[in-house]
């Protein structure tokens, strides 16, 4: 072979060789990374021609696939869309997906690797691949009871409810209002689908779009005094019959701004110098907490509020969840008698103060929040499995704390601020909150609770973060507390 022709032979080698390269680096290597890519719209193309598995809460489907008569052939509806739009979220030709469909895409289309098997038999049976099944962990009376609890507020109402299985840390509902449809994202019609998306305004952290439960972080006001009352008994070895300042004004240091209850009067309009810890958070003295907390120092509230969640992620069902704040560098004395509180720079999600009232009602091990129970193949074989994990390996406070802040709760809802959420019958432990904000605008409301009490089976948060309701009027045991209730209600069956 004479030079020219053994160049040009390794020339066109080394091309082959090259191209053999650029073919398994795309294919294999890279495969992934364009399918996930938005702007590839083959694949959802491939998406929309095929059917898609079912979201389902109990044996509700709750986003499904049906049969459509237009190029796309198969059709994506939510038949409670309103109710279950932020767990959901949509799967839209043009903007995409979000909430479940987006987290578990590769099982709902059939993709996931786990379905090979599947996706095998119906290559030889000739049959037409399906996506598999997700079963969630929401309890649909649960959910029923605070999604209908918050739209009767009003229909411009701000809040949302969380409730979690204290033992496993299931997710039991997860409603936010107000909410929207994602059948009009989902539309084939491309103009209908991109008008839907102009009205939503997807960009407004205040708009319909927004899953308040995990992603609006707001101060959580005096509920976060379970917070603080677990540092007390951790660190302090206080007790719930220990005396605290029972009068209505706190002397701070270094500030000449005094710290005052809410109403102005002595804790729990007793008149007593002293009260009890038990007393202080029946009626939710503020003097009584801030007194408490200037025992404290800044280490041992950060770190009792990080055991519980605070400063974590740890929702991977859904994504975008907001992390739990506790300020950071040294707090003066003013500002952590505000933090211990709940006000200054504390921020929390309902998700969050629902982890809380589950810890302590777990005996003390909080554990992750997760939305999907069960994965399966579209001809019902299990794939995947959700399991129990706690957050940390150690637990947030001692079996010890956690019985004496049950028993503080309980008292909360017997005798103090929060008896809207009583229960014949059921012992009910909760905590009320009602959170100033802006001096231009209505305080946030907020109650968290867990029941029954001695064997606790569901652990709840309900926050309103606007309503109709007179300033005056606006409060954790009025608003949120019978929304609660219902939810309680509905989990054990009354």
């Amino acid at each position: 072979m004479n030079r020219p022709i053994r160049t040009l032979t390794i020339g066109c080698l080394i091309l082959f060789v090259a191209l053999l390269l650029n073919i398994t680096y795309v294919q294999f290597v890279k495969a992934d990374d364009y399918n996930d890519n938005a702007d590839n719209r083959r694949v959802f193309q491939a998406t929309f021609s095929r059917p898609r598995g079912a979201i389902l809460a109990g044996k509700q489907a709750i986003a499904k696939s049906v049969p459509s008569k237009d190029q796309y052939e198969w059709q994506r509806t939510y038949p409670k869309p309103f109710e279950y739009a932020p767990i959901t979220g949509y799967l839209s030709y043009q903007f995409g997906q979000s909430g479940i469909e987006s987290s578990q895409n590769d099982i709902l289309s059939g993709e996931d690797d786990r379905l090979f098997t599947n996706r095998l038999i119906d290559l030889v049976t000739n049959t037409e691949p399906k996506g598999g099944n997700v079963e969630l962990t929401i309890n649909p009376k649960v959910q029923d009871a605070a999604y209908n609890g918050l739209t009767a507020l009003g229909s411009d109402v701000q809040g949302a409810a969380v409730a979690i299985e204290p033992s496993t840390g299931r997710i039991l509902a997860m409603a936010s209002t107000p909410s929207y449809d994602p059948n009009g994202l989902a539309s084939h019609d491309l103009n209908k689908a991109a008008d839907a998306w102009k009205r939503l305004d997807p960009n407004d952290p205040n708009g319909r779009m927004q899953n308040r439960a995990t992603r609006t972080t707001l101060p959580p006001g005096s509920t976060f005094k379970l917070v603080t009352a677990s540092a007390a008994l951790e660190d302090l070895k206080m007790t719930p019959d220990s005396l605290v300042n029972g009068t209505n004004r706190l002397d701070v240091p270094q500030t000449d701004k005094d710290m005052h209850n809410e109403d102005g009067t002595t804790c729990g309009n007793l008149g007593e110098a002293k009260v009890s810890f038990t007393t202080a958070l029946d009626w939710s003295c503020n003097v009584s907490f801030g007194d408490v907390a200037l025992r404290l120092t800044d280490a041992q509230l950060r770190t009792q509020a990080e055991k519980f969640g605070f400063g974590q992620r740890y929702l991977t069902d859904l994504s975008g969840q907001a992390v739990s704040s506790f300020p950071s560098g040294t707090l003066g004395p003013a500002f952590r008698v505000q933090t211990a509180i709940g006000q200054y720079d504390v921020r929390a999600t309902p998700l969050q103060m629902a982890m809380v009232s589950a810890g302590i009602a777990n005996g003390g091990t909080v554990m992750k929040p997760y939305l999907v129970d069960r994965v399966t193949s579209s001809s019902l074989d299990v794939v995947d499995q959700g399991n129990p994990t706690p957050i940390d390996d150690q637990p947030a406070i001692s079996s010890k704390t956690a019985a004496q802040l049950t028993q503080m709760m309980e008292s909360v809802v017997d005798h103090g601020t929060g008896t809207p959420a009583k229960i014949p019958g059921v012992a009910v432990a909760g905590k009320t909150g009602t959170a100033q904000s802006d001096p231009n605008r209505p305080p946030y409301a907020w109650f968290t609770a867990f029941a029954p009490a001695e064997n606790p089976k569901i652990a709840v948060a309900v926050m309103v973060q606007k309503s109709g309701t007179a300033r005056n009027d606006i409060a954790g045991g009025a608003l949120c507390a019978p929304i609660a209730k219902s939810m309680i209600e509905a989990a054990i069956g009354q």
